[in-house]
């Protein structure tokens, strides 16, 4: 199999399967599956994972009822019900887990949202579904780190993206100038060989003329998510046990504590990329 597949079976076998399902599930709640952003030590996952979407949408010009947005990595569509909920814009959400975005549906149908949200399964390696220019936002949250192509991820949102239209999104990173082998305890447990970094991201985004508009960093709190969801799991894990395997949990504390570990090292980065693509190519 071509490795960039292979991560994506990977990928899709991993959150399609019923620990990962329940996991998140219980300690997000169902809503969010990303990293929050947090004013004190001890908040909800819930409420930072949430003011993390509400601080993503505020560093867009104004949406509303006319915008299309484009969620790549979707997960259980917290996001892109706040988006359509709160502007009234239309919404389609791409996502690898056929069992996330089941929820997904039906999340959004209990919430009257079913109108303006379209729900697909796919990988945002492909975007052949979407005509060039069909968006005027893509958006998307700890995702894209996955992808064993991700030039190719930013090549096909540049595609789908309307001139001026913006693109928006969160991902765990290499910090620039990190070796990839000092995070092998990080990068084996997501089957990964390497991560993106902020130059990298700057590289290609140049390489397509995109301008960049905003830069927000906030590694601490890719330290303290990932400290406070094993504090989450530590604390409950006998509730989480009922509907996770034994293993899956101890797998999960220890690659939970190698972000924390890899995080306080300064061998990662996260926060919020803004890019603008160009109206006219030079």
């Amino acid at each position: 199999m071509n490795p960039a597949n292979e991560t994506v079976a990977v990928t899709r076998e991993y959150y399609n399967s019923s620990d990962a399902d329940n996991f998140y599930a219980t300690v997000w709640g169902g809503e969010d599956i990303h990293i929050g952003l947090y004013r004190e030590p001890g908040e909800s996952i819930y409420a930072a994972s949430r003011r993390t979407v509400e601080t993503m949408a505020g560093m867009l010009p104004p949406l509303s009822a006319s915008h299309a947005v484009l969620d790549l990595g979707s997960g259980y569509g917290g996001s892109a019900r706040y988006l359509a909920e709160r502007f009234g814009c239309q919404v389609t959400c791409l996502n690898l887990s056929e069992v996330q975005n089941q929820t997904n549906r039906a999340q959004t149908a209990r919430s009257g949202l079913t109108e303006r949200i379209t729900v697909m399964d796919g990988s945002f390696e492909d975007l052949s579904f979407a005509a060039p220019g069909s968006f005027d936002v893509v958006w998307s949250q700890d995702a894209i780190l996955h992808s064993g192509q991700r030039e190719q991820v930013l090549r096909e949102v540049d595609r789908v993206l309307k001139p001026g239209g913006q693109f928006i999104f969160t991902d765990p990173m290499q910090s620039d100038g990190c070796p990839a082998e000092l995070l092998a305890p990080v990068l084996q447990r997501i089957h990964l060989a390497s991560l993106g970094s902020p130059g990298f991201y700057r590289r290609t985004a140049g390489a397509l003329g995109w301008q960049e508009i905003q830069w927000l960093d906030r590694l601490p709190d890719l330290v303290q998510h990932y400290a406070r969801v094993r504090e989450e799991v530590c604390a409950r894990e006998a509730e989480i046990l009922k509907v996770c395997s034994g293993a899956y949990i101890e797998r999960m504390k220890a690659g939970l504590q190698h972000w924390v570990d890899a995080g306080r090292a300064g061998r990662l980065q996260w926060g919020i990329f803004v890019f603008r693509k160009p109206e006219v190519r030079s």
